[in-house]
């Protein structure tokens, strides 16, 4: 679509917030018309209407249920479900829905910077920024954008010029982008999450793979995960496009892995069948755990795809500082590491994160979010020195435990007050042993606690640095 075609066209935004905002400015700065529907109405919406309403853009607040009459084009908050009554209607009328990806496809210049796209259950934001940090130290003009935070209309529509852009994608957001051809994309790992919004694990997985469809030079897909390579086989790309896998072992021709601690490429090199290149050493990746290694193979993948040169993968990743609250570790302590995993909100990130450390006393807890854990338990038994329970579904972390590690110690604190981290962090330190690792990576979303996963990561570092004061 064009920018003359938007001139008074009608259109919808669905939801104030990061995505809506920006879409309502620049639709009306094209001309059109717009109007804002929210299901809330609050001080915080007030004021944003207010600014909005300022630019000529009609808000209606606490009504996100009614199509606009005469609305020719939905443009929605990804968070918004498929199931809403005004996208219902929207169908009935024949009225397309866009995302905000898809509207920033859409609005791309003719010299536009190309995608590189990853998404996946756990690592996206981690695997995209490492890739961000490669492509910049290869010299190349770049942004990690998308879920990130980083608004991808800003990143298409703003003065500064980019070659390339490393994009983080949502299944929400790649559920509302049909139109979105990437240069090269990864889908990291595959488990259950948001099935409540997507309807289904076939569904959740079906729009993960929308990022596939089209692609230009490289599908990347973990090589552990075989439900990532199935969606590799169902997309429909270009003529040349190429699977590339990634695993933590020796690569088989086409795939990028580790040998003898090196990570190499038999992808992107002449005679793959013969033939690895060094990108660079695990001890280049920080933190070294396994689930981030591979997240820095998928990213390497990606750049080489791009046609980065190898030293410029492993300087990136020497570069690279992973986000707070992500593996961080906080502090020594009386011979005890201290970790805190607060983004490990899911069974999935638990386990890798868990799989990384041993002997491990956990902190775990929160809001289950629909989940079981049976299989992480199971899974992650052998490793447990003792186990620390917070939040409101412990119970069911608890019962997993009496099922699958019954000789392991657990602490139950019925508490989920704020100061329940202290608590929990003290208890412990007291299951803990010389060379054992505290790991906070509770495998639960925040809310019953806290406002989100940062402030539970930032309550865990404090109460460890008051344990550190008092026991120097």
């Amino acid at each position: 679509m064009t920018a003359v075609t938007w001139t008074g066209k009608r259109v919808t935004v669905a939801g104030l917030g990061v995505s809506g905002i920006p879409a309502a400015r620049v639709l009306r700065g094209l001309g059109a018309h717009v109007t804002v529907v929210n299901d809330g109405d609050d001080e915080r919406s007030r004021a944003q209407a207010t600014e909005l309403e300022a630019l000529g853009v009609t808000v209606r607040l606490g009504d996100g249920a009614t199509l606009t009459e005469g609305t020719e084009l939905i443009v929605t908050a990804p968070g918004w479900k498929p199931d809403k009554p005004l996208f219902l209607a929207a169908a009935e009328a024949g009225v397309e829905i866009w995302g905000d990806v898809e509207l920033a496809w859409r609005l791309r210049g003719p010299d536009a910077a190309p995608w590189l796209a990853v998404t996946g259950t756990n690592g996206k934001t981690t695997t995209v920024r490492m890739l961000a940090s490669i492509l910049e130290a290869a010299g190349l003009r770049t942004a990690a954008v998308g879920n990130i935070g980083v608004s991808l209309l800003d990143a298409v529509l703003g003065d500064e010029k980019y070659d390339v852009l490393a994009v983080e994608l949502s299944s929400y957001q790649l559920h509302w982008a049909p139109s979105l051809r990437a240069h090269s994309a990864a889908v990291l790992n595959l488990a259950p999450d948001h099935l409540d919004w997507h309807g289904s694990m076939e569904a959740y997985a079906a729009d993960k793979g929308r990022i596939y469809q089209g692609n230009q030079v490289a599908c990347v897909y973990n090589a552990a995960d075989p439900a990532t390579e199935d969606l590799v086989r169902e997309a429909d790309v270009e003529e040349g496009c190429r699977a590339i896998g990634f695993t933590l072992g020796p690569p088989a021709p086409s795939q990028l892995g580790v040998v003898d601690g090196i990570l190499v490429d038999r992808a992107f090199v002449t005679n793959r069948q013969k033939n690895a290149q060094e990108l660079a050493e695990v001890a280049d990746v920080n933190p070294p755990a396994p689930h981030n290694i591979a997240n820095a193979l998928a990213a390497a993948a990606l750049a080489r795809a791009y046609g980065v040169e190898p030293a410029a993968v492993r300087d990136g990743l020497r570069a690279f500082r992973p986000d707070a609250h992500r593996i961080e570790h906080v502090a020594d302590v009386a011979g005890v590491a201290y970790i805190d995993d607060s983004k490990a909100t899911n069974t999935h990130a638990a386990e890798a994160s868990l799989a990384a450390y041993d002997p491990i006393v956990w902190i775990a807890g929160g809001l289950a979010k629909g989940a079981t854990f049976d299989e992480l338990v199971e899974k992650s038994a052998k490793r447990l020195r003792g186990v620390v329970l917070i939040g409101a579904d412990r119970e069911l972390i608890r019962e997993a435990l009496a099922r699958h590690a019954p000789e392991v110690p657990v602490v139950d604190l019925d508490r989920t007050d704020t100061g329940a981290m202290s608590a929990a962090v003290r208890e412990a330190a007291r299951l803990a042993r010389p060379g054992d690792t505290v790991l906070m990576a509770p495998a639960c979303a925040s809310m019953d606690m806290y406002t989100n996963y940062n402030k539970r990561g930032e309550a865990f570092a404090d109460a460890v640095r008051e344990l550190a004061a008092e026991r120097d």
